[in-house]
C-alpha cells in the first residue's frame, strides 16, 4: 500500500515540478549569458531558438560565433541533441550521490547568472522540466530554467554533454549515442 501511495505522490511532486518549470512558468531564462573562453555575451534566447530551428545565428549571437571561431552548426547540434530521459527516473536519479555529481558537472556548464547559491535545485528542476516529453535538450534546459538570466560556458557544452549522456545511459531506453559512427560492416 504504501509503495503504491509513494508512487504516486512522486509522480504528483514531479507532475508541480514540470508545471512549475515549464513552458507557463512566471520564472524561466530569457537571455543567457554565452562565454567562450574570455569573451561573453549576452544573447536573449529567442536568437538561440532560431540557430535550433534554421541553423542561422542571427544578431549578438553570430558575432559571438564569429568573433570565437565558432561554427553555427555545432552550436545547433549541441542545443538540440536529444537525450531520452524519464522524469520519474531522472528525479530518483538525481538525487542520489552520482546524480548530485551529474548536477555539479552540468552546473559548472550551466548557473544562474547570480551565481552558484541553489543553482543544483535549480537546475533538477530545469532537467525534470524539460524531460516532460521523454527526452531532454540543451536548449529546452535553457528555457525552462527557473532564473531570468543564466550563464553557459560554451566552449564545455559538448564534452558535458557527452559525460552526462555516459553517465546516464544506463538508466535511459537504450538507442544509439547521437553522431556516434555507425558501423557499416555486413
Amino acid at each position: 500500500m504504501g509503495l503504491g501511495v509513494t508512487h504516486r505522490a512522486m509522480a504528483a511532486g514531479l507532475g508541480l515540478v514540470a508545471a512549475w518549470a515549464g513552458h507557463g512558468s512566471a520564472i524561466a531564462a530569457e537571455r543567457v549569458i554565452l562565454t567562450y573562453g574570455f569573451l561573453s555575451m549576452e544573447i536573449p534566447i529567442e536568437q538561440l531558438d532560431t540557430l535550433a530551428r534554421t541553423g542561422e545565428s542571427p544578431g549578438e549571437l553570430g558575432r559571438l560565433l564569429r568573433l570565437t571561431n565558432q561554427e553555427p552548426a555545432t552550436l545547433q547540434q549541441a542545443l538540440t541533441n536529444p537525450v531520452p530521459a524519464n522524469p520519474l527516473v531522472l528525479d530518483i536519479v538525481l538525487r542520489t550521490p552520482p546524480g548530485e555529481w551529474v548536477l555539479d558537472r552540468i552546473g559548472e556548464t550551466i548557473q544562474p547568472s547570480s551565481g552558484v547559491a541553489g543553482s543544483r535545485s535549480a537546475l533538477r528542476s530545469a532537467l525534470i522540466g524539460a524531460a516532460s516529453n521523454g527526452e531532454i535538450t540543451l536548449l529546452e534546459v535553457m528555457r525552462v530554467y527557473p532564473s531570468p538570466e543564466i550563464v553557459v560556458q560554451g566552449d564545455r557544452v559538448a564534452e558535458t554533454y557527452s559525460e552526462v549522456f555516459d553517465l546516464l545511459e544506463p538508466f535511459i531506453k537504450y538507442r544509439p549515442r547521437p553522431n556516434a559512427p555507425q558501423n557499416n560492416e555486413s
